[in-house]
């Protein structure tokens, strides 16, 4: 494309700032929230995309649901829209999730509710503003702009827009991949990390765990600590003392990734009792640890069974590790790679920054790509305040990444 008509495309994409704010807000308006984490699914939230996708000239738009007992309607929705290009060969995807994480502590949200979108300071707050609906939304206008302008692509553009991203991924781009739908020769983008002034491509990621501690003690009368055995000190002590062990263990550094070094966090409390009067005989806490590829997870899996088996003989309680999530890192996306390359030249014509390539603890889509042998980057222009209170998508933010994705298309 020439630079006027480059040129063009971003005046197109300026001009529909309004519709994107709207669409935004209208798709935070609806949770779309896994059963792990109570909720029913993203099937509302689909409805509402498809028919924002009908409304527009897309040449087709394809449903590869994935069957899940848990949810009311049974299905958990994946969907694809197609913009044919000049060349069928090579594909470029744009993948983003319609999933969210909860609300959390509703307390903390100051500036609004988490499902009533406000506009306030060029910012458009609500959860799942930023992760993933921002993309979704410029991702969606990049591809409207060059339909109102009647322009096709270079390549066929395939935006996939999937279910189950904050879980795993099983009944999503998991999915996807083992319905064959994606060939070695496509180009992946998966907009769901990223920097604040748009200058980082993500093509690596660390390995996941992801893991559940049950202590389990003897119930008893808090007034009467010598007839049971305490499993929630246990469980905090042993938590904390797992905590340091693996921090003091696993504590190489690698420059390549930010954060450099291996993540360890215990994160999710279960409820144990329902009286204060009542010393717990059961008690849950989880960790999310994010390893350098560094090391070998099964390794740090053992070295934290090892430590519940000590621990256990030291305070006569027994505690059991369970494994709830494994992803072990794949081989990183090649630097000189076409889409790394295509992308680069993208953020240096709408961004004016040479951005730089590395890797994250944050797990995506991209890695399962990676997996398959099929080359993605993780890219978008994002303050990363994803999960937590009074998540916001930055207008500005909005408009520049539909301008890249555009680029991306027809370069």
């Amino acid at each position: 494309m020439t630079q006027m008509q480059n040129q063009s495309i971003f005046s197109q994409i300026e001009k529909q700032t309004n519709q994107m704010i709207e669409a935004l807000k209208e798709l935070i308006r609806i949770p779309a929230i896994a059963p792990e984490s109570g909720g029913e699914g993203e099937l509302k939230k689909a409805e509402k995309l498809v028919q924002l996708l009908t409304a527009m000239k897309f040449d087709r738009i394809e449903h590869f649901d994935a069957r899940d007992e848990r949810v009311p309607s049974k299905k958990r929705p994946n969907i694809v829209a197609y913009y044919d290009g000049e060349d069928n060969q090579e594909r470029l995807w744009i993948i983003t999730h319609l999933d969210i994480v909860p609300p959390g502590e509703e307390s903390s949200w100051t500036i609004t509710k988490p499902y009533e979108p406000v506009v306030k300071d060029e910012r458009i707050y609500g959860r799942g503003s930023e992760d993933n609906m921002q993309s979704m939304i410029a991702s969606i206008f990049a591809i409207k702009t060059l339909q109102d302008l009647g322009i096709r692509p270079k390549r066929t553009v395939a935006l996939a827009f999937v279910a189950d991203e904050e879980q795993g991924s099983e009944y999503g781009i998991q999915h996807l991949i083992k319905q064959g739908l994606f060939r070695k020769t496509d180009l992946i983008v998966v907009p769901d990390s990223g920097r604040e002034d748009g200058s980082f491509i993500e093509i690596a990621e660390k390995s996941a765990i992801w893991f559940r501690i049950r202590t389990t003690g003897k119930q008893a009368h808090a007034s009467m600590p010598a007839k049971g055995l305490n499993a929630h000190r246990i469980g905090m002590k042993f938590a904390l003392a797992l905590d340091e062990m693996l921090h003091r263990k696993y504590l190489k550094r690698n420059e390549y990734f930010d954060p450099p070094e291996s993540t360890i966090e215990p994160t999710k409390k279960d409820k144990n009792v329902e009286a204060i009067n009542i010393i717990p005989g059961e008690d849950f806490v989880y960790f999310d640890c994010r390893i350098l590829p560094d090391y070998d997870i099964s390794e740090v899996e053992a070295d934290i069974r090892e430590f519940a088996k000590e621990f256990a003989k030291k305070t006569n309680a027994k505690i059991d590790f369970e494994l709830l999530h494994e992803s072990v890192a794949p081989k990183p996306t090649d630097p000189d790679a076409k889409i790394v390359l295509m992308i680069k030249d993208a953020i240096k014509e709408v961004r004016a920054v040479t951005p730089k390539v590395g890797g994250i603890g944050g797990g995506t889509c991209g890695a399962y790509f990676r997996e398959a042998g099929i080359p993605a980057v993780v890219w978008s222009t994002i303050d990363e305040i994803a999960h937590q209170p009074n998540e916001y998508a930055k207008i500005k933010n909005l408009v520049s990444d539909a301008k890249v994705y555009a680029l991306l298309a027809v370069s």
